[in-house]
């Protein structure tokens, strides 16, 4: 009696293990890739779906390229600001001898609040220091200090910087503090042995090592400032001229509104935030090898 032959297995099968990342592939389809796609489509279309690059020479106007410039210039000045203040909190974590309980939770804070934006975050900073502020108030009846009176508002750019960094610094600190932790404790030893100072060793070995990743997260810091919209839109309303708020502008559909006017201002800001991320990858890379 002939043995029975065994069945033939699919030539193709997928595996059980790829099941588990199925929703992260469907989130990324429906909300990033599909209208990332959509967006950069509905750049180089007109109102009829004909292909037209009016709608990137439109951005040619005084008023696009003012939203851009500002846009540049708040994500520069809080991507900068972010990095120096969140490098010195998280060196002074690592290197200053403080208790290290402290670690621990200054993580924790930071993880919460590098994800605080929107309108939460602006209703926060209206009610702390929005003309009618607790703080303001506090400050104005207690010490005589008026915040106006010295030029700080809070609807307005600068003080839409203060209110960015609070998601900016331990965004910093989160990303830091692995490359500070990556120091290796011999290197300051050599240096030591061989007469550096503190300062020298930080001059001419620490941060020529950091530097990579202090550029690298100073680039994802800018994409992080130029992407968000929910809080300037939030705190300033439509009187600050930059590119969200102006985007938001165009997509919303009132009779103003032109949609693939809008697609060419996002696919401008796809553009300036891919580079911005493309140059952190590149230097984080870097800085790894250094740090492995």
């Amino acid at each position: 009696m002939p043995l029975a032959r065994p069945r033939a297995r699919p030539k193709w099968r997928l595996p059980v293990e790829w099941l588990g990342i199925m929703p992260f592939v469907a989130f990324a389809l429906l909300f990033l890739i599909l209208p990332t796609m959509k967006i950069v489509i509905g750049a180089f279309q007109s109102p009829d779906g004909s292909f037209t690059l009016q709608n990137l020479i439109d951005l040619n106007t005084d008023s696009i390229r003012n939203a851009y410039w500002t846009s540049i210039k708040l994500s520069l000045i809080t991507a900068l600001l972010g990095c120096a203040v969140g490098f010195a909190m998280a060196a002074a974590v690592v290197f200053g001898g403080l208790p290290k309980r402290l670690r621990s939770p200054l993580l924790t804070f930071s993880g919460v609040a590098s994800n605080f934006a929107g309108v939460p975050l602006a209703f926060a900073f209206i009610a702390t220091l929005g003309p009618a502020g607790l703080v303001t108030l506090w400050l104005k009846t207690e010490f005589g200090i008026n915040l106006r009176a010295y030029g700080f508002n809070l609807l307005s750019f600068w003080g839409l910087v203060v209110t960015y960094l609070f998601f900016q610094i331990p965004l910093m600190i989160l990303i830091i503090i692995p490359a500070l932790d990556g120091l290796k404790r011999e290197w300051r030893e050599a240096a030591e042995v061989l007469g550096a100072t503190w300062a020298q060793y930080w001059r001419m070995v620490a941060l020529p090592i950091l530097f990579p990743s202090l550029l690298g997260t100073f680039a994802l810091l800018f994409a992080n400032s130029f992407g968000a919209v929910a809080t300037a839109f939030a705190l300033t309303g439509p009187q600050l001229n930059i590119v969200p708020i102006k985007l938001f502008a165009q997509i919303r559909g009132d009779v103003l509104g032109n949609p693939n006017l809008g697609y060419a201002l996002a696919f401008g800001m796809i553009v300036i935030t891919g580079l911005a991320n493309v140059i952190y990858i590149v230097l984080r890379t870097r800085s790894e090898r250094w740090l492995k």
